[in-house]
């Protein structure tokens, strides 16, 4: 079995700026998912893509491989992660080396743990599957949701819920934005939130997005919260 983890890490970010390096809790922020690829033991190669210098300098130094520097058309505002997973995999292809499983694990996940991986990986190899990816439950029903309308009035998605109570209504998930396992052997046969994948739980306190400073400030709440519970033994 041959596996592969993909960290994306451009050098663009605008609205945290240098977030995937900035300095969290005293190391760079992409130092943690390093640091949980490599503690997992899962993979034969763990790789950042990027197209930044001083990114590839510090993936380095964390023991991440930087085997290209990523070409700007795939380092814009509008390039798809797939993009740049397929840009590897086909960088390793050329090379006559090919992964039956490809882990995308995102720079900015300070708060998972090796132990999510690895159930994600053991999960997708004992199923017929395309994808194991991490999700998290959403903490408000969805059925219960409104929008405001250009006259600045409420409406709800769905209405017929208005009267019902939020404990009997079925819970939602959401895209926890960490890691995303794919079998590479195995072709996608419908979208990722369809029944060709499987769900990676993780406890929301472990789900921080980090796209605003505001956004930064809660995943460090967060990770010293996460980080009480691990030495307590808690998952």
């Amino acid at each position: 079995m041959s596996v592969i983890a993909i960290i994306p890490a451009r050098g663009g970010s605008k609205r945290v700026p240098r977030k995937n390096i900035k300095d969290f809790f005293g190391k760079p922020l992409i130092a943690y998912s390093i640091e949980t690829a490599k503690n997992s033991n899962l993979f034969d190669k763990i790789i950042v893509s990027t197209d930044d210098e001083e990114i590839a300098k510090t993936a380095r130094e964390y023991g991440a491989q930087v085997p290209f520097i990523r070409p700007k058309e795939l380092s814009d505002d509008f390039t798809a992660t797939g993009a740049v997973v397929e840009h590897a995999l086909e960088f390793y292809k050329n090379q006559g080396i090919t992964f039956e499983y490809c882990c995308t694990l995102y720079a900015t996940a300070p708060l998972l743990t090796p132990a999510y991986l690895q159930e994600g990986l053991k999960t997708l190899q004992n199923s017929d599957a395309h994808m194991a990816f991490s999700v998290t439950s959403i903490p408000f029903p969805i059925q219960r949701t409104f929008k405001i309308t250009p006259e600045n009035r409420c409406e709800m998605f769905t209405p017929e819920f208005f009267t019902s109570r939020s404990q009997d209504l079925e819970v939602a998930y959401q895209d926890a934005g960490a890691f995303y396992f794919e079998n590479l052997t195995n072709k996608a046969k419908d979208i990722a939130f369809e029944s060709d994948s499987i769900p990676i739980i993780l406890p929301r306190y472990m789900v921080q997005d980090i796209d605003t400073l505001e956004d930064w400030e809660m995943a460090e709440i967060m990770y010293e919260v996460v980080q009480r519970k691990l030495k307590k033994g808690e998952s």
